[in-house]
């Protein structure tokens, strides 16, 4: 027995040996009628998930820390199929442990994903054996494989990304952003957020909703610019039987569906001056009543308001009320436009690319580097919701491997070359361009300080005077710099 536990330990440790020590551990174990002793006590405490199959890829054994990575308990996973348990694409394109039976060669520290009960892709490094009876034959395999989500937080921390619900960024702008979230959410302040059309405004009224005490409760969006002013009311206050044609029973508007939440108001520069007027009864006196009714209801919810529009300017015209206005503006978040930050747009792919693969069950490994200088060149009037709308359109065309440019849309690739295709050269123009014009954009927006650039950019400041120079970008006289740029 203890020549098998010490196979167990050098196995579930790095798992280059074949597996028949595991195999013969566990079940002389099992046969003594000792399942908490030796070999399976071992593979119990080991915080590696452990598991085994026969010959036709059956769970036979499934243990503590394998629960706990995937959260599937062991009598779920036992007798089914490995690919059934862990729902990855490698499990039929590049399964590590079908190619180590087929090869008879053990795979050590491989990195791949599974799926988790909820869902959630969990980064993992896999190690294979195979399991052999005491004649030597084949009778199934084991593998041992490491939650890496720990290890991908810290890569990320380390490379200046950090991450907000499903609002990633690298820009300093938007970690400003991100910095004062928790303060935010932890008061009951009306907040408005602006921003242009497809910045993520709703996304960054989610993440405060789900910061907040409130996050147990509803979160219930309106778009007050796509309805006329008549059924807005209705949806927002609700109307009582009666109150018009049609209105055979009470209907509760989204502010009691709310209640004890969140009411998110997206383009509230669109609204009427007439509705803008109960709005701010709301917001004021926290009370509303139904269309057609004479009770007054409290409405105990919070309010996140948004616009693509400049609500200063349509003050001034007379189409926003100025006391509406300062109830909404208690606290202000700007969202920039994805031109205004092109240094997350290699991230948001990145993002978009781990979620489509998750949502669709893909392997795309990425894109190719043409694709990422089109994207890169790209001016995005649509922002985020137009970058996840091209990657999402790739991968309905994109099966596996790379998104190449055939894969984009016309308008972001222009017409087909019809005598030659792009070359290596083309390529690193494209790079070149899309580089300087980036750098070139974070000079301006820091008075060309170049210290203040480079920490946008995630570059050490004589790495950047360094691609500065060799791209030939001219500075200007007098810029930003300070004593501590130098």
């Amino acid at each position: 027995m203890l020549k098998g536990i010490s196979v167990v330990i050098r196995q579930t440790a790095i798992m280059n040996r074949p597996g028949r020590g595991l195999y013969m551990a566990i079940h002389k174990v099992k046969k003594r009628g000792s399942l908490r002793t030796g070999a399976e006590s071992i593979l119990e405490s080991i915080s590696d998930g452990v598991f085994t199959v026969d010959a036709d890829w059956h769970i036979t054994s499934f243990n503590r820390a394998a629960e706990a990575i995937t959260g599937i308990h062991r009598r779920e996973a036992i007798g089914k199929t490995c690919s059934d348990v862990f729902r990855a694409s490698m499990c039929e394109a590049d399964c590590a442990l079908r190619q180590t039976v087929k090869s008879g060669k053990a795979i050590i520290n491989k990195s791949a994903f599974i799926v988790d009960i909820e869902g959630r892709r969990i980064p993992i490094s896999v190690s294979t054996a195979i399991l052999r009876d005491e004649q030597g034959r084949i009778i199934g395999g084991a593998e041992t494989f490491r939650d890496l989500s720990l290890v991908e937080e810290l890569r990320k921390e380390l490379e200046g990304r950090f991450q907000v619900g499903d609002l990633v960024s690298r820009s300093a702008t938007m970690r400003r952003v991100f910095e004062v979230l928790p303060q935010i959410s932890a008061s009951d302040a009306t907040v408005l957020i602006l921003g242009d059309t497809g910045t993520g405004k709703e996304l960054l009224a989610r993440a405060i909703h789900n910061l907040s005490p409130r996050k147990d409760k509803p979160f219930v969006p309106v778009n007050c610019g796509a309805l006329p002013d008549t059924l807005l009311e209705s949806e927002l206050f609700g109307y009582v039987k009666g109150a018009f044609t049609g209105a055979s029973k009470d209907k509760p508007g989204r502010f009691a569906l709310a209640e004890g939440g969140t009411v998110f108001l997206d383009e509230i520069g669109d609204i009427s001056p007439a509705l803008q007027v109960r709005l701010l009864r709301v917001l004021q006196e926290k009370t509303y009543e139904p269309l057609g009714g004479t009770r007054v209801l409290h409405a105990n919810v919070r309010v996140i308001a948004a616009t693509h529009r400049d609500l200063s300017a349509q003050i001034r015209k007379g189409a926003f009320r100025e006391d509406l206005y300062y109830r909404l503006n208690v606290v202000k978040l700007d969202l920039p436009p994805l031109r205004k930050r092109k240094e997350d747009v290699p991230l948001l792919v990145e993002h978009f690319v781990e979620r489509f693969n998750r949502r669709q069950g893909k392997s795309v490994t990425g894109v190719a580097p043409d694709v990422m200088a089109l994207l890169m060149a790209h001016n995005f009037p649509g922002n985020v919701r137009e970058l996840e709308n091209i990657i999402e359109r790739a991968f309905v065309l994109c099966g596996t491997g790379r998104i190449e440019r055939v894969h984009l849309p016309l308008e972001l690739t222009g017409p087909p070359a019809v005598s030659r295709a792009p070359t290596g050269d083309t390529i690193a123009a494209q790079t070149q361009a899309s580089e300087t014009q980036a750098i070139r954009n974070a000079l301006q927006r820091h008075g060309f300080s170049r210290l203040a650039a480079a920490r946008e950019l995630g570059l050490h400041k004589s790495s950047l005077f360094r691609k500065i120079k060799a791209l030939g970008i001219e500075l200007p006289a007098q810029d930003g710099r300070s004593r501590r740029d130098h």
